[in-house]
């Protein structure tokens, strides 16, 4: 499918969404979140497909919600503006896939939140992010930043709305990893071959493990993990990768010295 203001690149086992609207800095208009939210259904149900990397490419990730359009928005489209929101954010939360946000440049309110709700970040030594939007009388979105940053860090992104650098990121936890501008998607693109090796039924029950855990008590949490352990060393998958580990061992010990 051909989109006007993003770009889907199927690879051998992973897919990468670009938005391509840098002249507007991919400000998310309702055209390019509707073909966001297409994209994103097209590649969950593509079985090719093992992981998901979105980006802004190299200068900028997104500037956030499409201010003209938002400033001409009648009471009557708020509901739908938002309604469509939620959408594309809670279809990445609950995505079976995993999915790594490439951040290169500025990644403002609305688009630091696409990257809140993914599974990993890398960021380049170029990245950006900041939450403005109390100084526009607006509020920030605050869940999803808080499960990675704690609730005091976050409070004061949302709150004080400064640009956070790529470093700092780095340091309080918001992003795993950072690299150069010249290699940032490479990295996000090695994880994603990575992540697309491994079992796909095993990769969407430990995404459920670790979005349902953190709110449990330590005794309930156990329970769970080991009960979803067990179903998985049930299945054959379990049995065709063990023994393709053994026939490795194999190989290694008749290798001569």
């Amino acid at each position: 499918m051909t989109y006007k203001n993003i770009v889907v690149d199927k690879k051998k086992a992973y897919a990468i969404i670009q938005f391509n609207r840098a002249h507007e800095m991919n400000a998310l208009s309702k055209e390019m979140r509707l073909e966001f939210n297409d994209a994103l259904l097209d590649v969950e149900m593509d079985q090719q497909m093992k992981a998901l990397v979105i980006t802004g490419g190299e200068y900028v990730f997104s500037a956030g919600m499409d201010i003209k359009e938002m400033s001409s928005l009648s009471n009557v489209e708020i509901d739908d503006y938002f309604e469509s929101m939620k959408r594309y954010l809670k279809k990445i939360y609950s995505y079976p896939k995993p999915v790594i946000a490439a951040v290169g440049g500025i990644a403002l309110g609305g688009g630091f939140n696409i990257v809140t709700v993914c599974d990993l970040i890398v960021a380049s030594e170029s990245a950006i992010f900041c939450h403005p939007e109390l100084k526009f009388g607006l509020s920030p979105l605050f869940y999803p930043l808080s499960q990675i940053v704690g609730v005091t860090k976050a409070k004061e992104i949302v709150m004080l709305g400064e640009p956070i650098g790529a470093n700092e990121a780095e340091r309080i936890g918001l992003v795993n990893k950072v690299a150069p501008p010249e290699k940032f998607m490479q990295e996000a693109e090695k994880i994603a071959e990575t992540l697309s090796t491994r079992s796909v039924k095993a990769f969407e029950e430990l995404k459920n493990i670790c979005s349902i855990v953190p709110r449990m008590d330590k005794i309930a949490a156990l329970d769970l993990e080991l009960s979803i352990g067990g179903m998985l060393f049930a299945r054959d998958e379990r049995k065709i990768h063990m023994n393709e580990v053994l026939f490795m061992e194999k190989l290694r010990k008749k290798k001569p010295e």
